[in-house]
C-alpha cells in the first residue's frame, strides 16, 4: 500500500488492496477502506491481501470505530458501528440470493424448462412482429440475474466446502451456473442481441472462462465476431446454424426458424431509417417467410433457402428492378429515388415519370454533397444548412423537407 495513496484518495473501482507494510490505527483503518467504495452492479466488496498478518490489527483499528461513541442514533434505535463481517457468510448468503432471484424470475417458464421453453419465454413468438420489443426488458432482468448468480457463484467457489455446501450441493451449484450461463447465451444468439455487449460482459466472461469448464474452443477466426445474419452471408445457412445458433444441437427445427426470424427482423428494425422502402419490402417478405410451413423436411429446407436468399438481399440492399440507368453505382441517390414518392408531404407532388423522378433525386444528392458542411449529422447550426439546400428543391414543403432531411441523415455515404 504506497502510503501517498490513504489521505485523499478516491478510486471506487479499486477492488483489491495488497498490505505489505507495517500499518496501525488511524492508517491501517484508512488502508483497509480504500476498497469499500462500491462502483457499480459489478462491485459488492473490496479484497484485502494481507502480507503482514496485520489481521488482528484490523480487528482493533475497528474497534476503535465501533465504540458506542459512534453510535449517534441511539434515539433512532440506529446502528452506526463498524462491524467486521465473516467473508464466507456473505458470500453464501449472496449466493442464495443470487439463486433466489434467478430461480423466481424462471418460475413461468414452462415445463421441462429446456432450452426451448426459455427461447420462448423470453424472446416471445417470432410471429409476432414486437415479441422482442415486448419481452426485452423480461431478458436484460435475466441476463442481470445470471450475472450476479455467476459472481456470487465464483467468490467463493473455491471454498463452497468451507461455506457450508456438501458435495452435492457444490456439484449441483456448478451444473446450475454452467445451465444458465448457456441459456444466456442462447436467448442472446435467439434474439439477435449476441453483439449487444453490456458493462459485465467481460467479469462474465472471465469468470466462466475460469470457474466453468467449458468445451474447448474452436479457432473460427474472424467468424466468432459476427452476428447470424452475417455468417449466414459468409458460410451459407447450414454452417451458420451450427456455429452460431444451434452449437449445441439442442434445438429443433422450429426454435431454429424463430431464432433466424428473430435476427432477419433485428436487421430490419436496426436499419429501416436508412430506406423505408427498401426494409418496408423486406418486412413483408419476412412476413411472407414466417407463414410458409415448416412441417416436414422438404418445407423446412425450402424455408431455409427463402431465408438465406432473403439475408444475402438485405445485406445487398438489392432494391426491386426498375432503377434508371443514371442512377447506376450511386446508391444514396437509389434511396432517394425510392422513397420520393412515399414521404409525408403537404404540397410536394413526386414527378410520376421515373427519368423525372431520377433527376430529382440526381438533384437532391448533388446539392447535399455540395451543401452539406462537414461534420453536419448532430449539429443543429449545421443540419439547418442541409434542410435550406433541400427546402427550395422540395417545392418550399417544410412537412416534406423535414421528411426526406431523416431519410438523408441516416445515409452513412453523406
Amino acid at each position: 500500500m504506497v502510503s501517498k495513496l490513504l489521505t485523499g484518495f478516491d478510486a471506487p473501482s479499486c477492488s483489491y488492496i495488497y498490505l505489505d507494510n507495517e500499518l496501525r490505527d488511524h492508517n491501517l483503518f484508512q488502508a483497509i477502506c480504500r476498497t469499500n467504495r462500491l462502483d457499480g452492479e459489478d462491485k459488492d466488496y473490496g479484497h484485502i491481501v494481507d502480507f503482514k498478518e496485520l489481521f488482528g490489527d484490523v480487528q482493533q483499528a475497528i474497534a476503535v470505530y465501533s465504540s458506542d461513541e459512534l453510535d449517534v442514533d441511539e434515539g433512532d434505535g440506529g446502528d452506526n458501528n463498524v462491524h467486521l463481517k465473516n467473508w464466507l457468510e456473505e458470500g453464501r448468503k449472496k449466493l442464495d440470493e443470487a439463486r433466489e432471484a434467478l430461480r423466481y424470475l424462471c418460475e413461468p417458464v414452462a415445463l421441462p424448462r429446456e432450452v426451448e421453453q426459455f427461447l420462448h419465454y423470453f424472446c416471445g413468438d417470432a410471429a409476432n412482429p414486437n415479441a422482442l420489443n415486448e419481452t426485452e426488458a423480461l431478458r436484460i432482468s435475466f441476463y442481470k440475474a445470471v450475472a450476479t448468480f455467476v459472481r456470487a457463484f465464483a467468490a467463493i467457489a473455491q471454498d463452497l466446502t468451507e461455506a457450508g455446501y456438501s458435495d452435492a450441493e457444490a456439484a449441483t451449484l456448478q451444473k446450475e451456473v454452467a445451465f444458465y450461463s448457456d441459456i444466456r447465451a442462447a436467448i442472446k444468439k435467439h434474439s439477435g442481441e449476441e453483439l449487444d455487449v453490456k458493462p459485465y460482459e467481460a467479469d462474465m466472461r472471465h469468470l466462466l472462462n475460469t470457474y466453468i469448464q467449458a468445451d474447448p474452443a474452436a479457432d473460427l477466426g474472424k467468424l466468432g465476431q459476427m452476428s447470424l445474419t452475417e455468417l449466414i452471408i459468409e458460410t451459407g445457412i447450414h454452417d451458420a446454424i451450427a456455429r452460431k445458433l444451434n452449437e449445441k444441437g439442442k434445438l429443433s427445427k422450429n426454435a431454429i426458424a424463430e431464432g433466424i426470424i428473430n435476427n432477419v427482423r433485428k436487421t430490419i428494425i436496426r436499419d429501416q431509417l436508412t430506406d423505408p422502402r427498401f426494409y418496408e419490402q423486406m418486412s413483408k417478405l419476412l412476413d411472407d417467410l414466417i407463414k410458409q410451413s415448416r412441417a416436414d423436411t422438404a418445407a423446412y429446407e425450402e424455408f431455409l433457402r427463402k431465408a438465406e436468399a432473403l439475408v444475402k438481399r438485405l445485406a445487398a440492399k438489392q432494391p426491386d428492378a426498375g432503377i434508371p440507368a443514371v442512377l447506376h453505382g450511386k446508391p444514396e441517390a437509389v434511396v432517394l429515388f425510392n422513397n420520393l414518392g412515399s414521404i409525408a408531404a403537404a404540397s410536394f407532388q413526386c414527378p410520376v415519370d421515373d427519368e423525372a423522378k431520377a433527376e430529382l433525386a440526381l438533384k437532391i444528392d448533388l446539392a447535399v454533397r455540395e451543401r452539406a458542411p462537414a461534420g453536419w449529422k448532430g449539429d443543429q447550426a449545421r443540419e439547418a444548412q442541409v434542410l435550406n439546400a433541400l427546402f427550395p428543391i422540395l417545392g418550399r414543403d417544410r412537412e416534406a423537407t423535414q421528411a426526406l432531411f431523416e431519410i438523408i441523415k441516416n445515409q452513412p455515404g453523406y
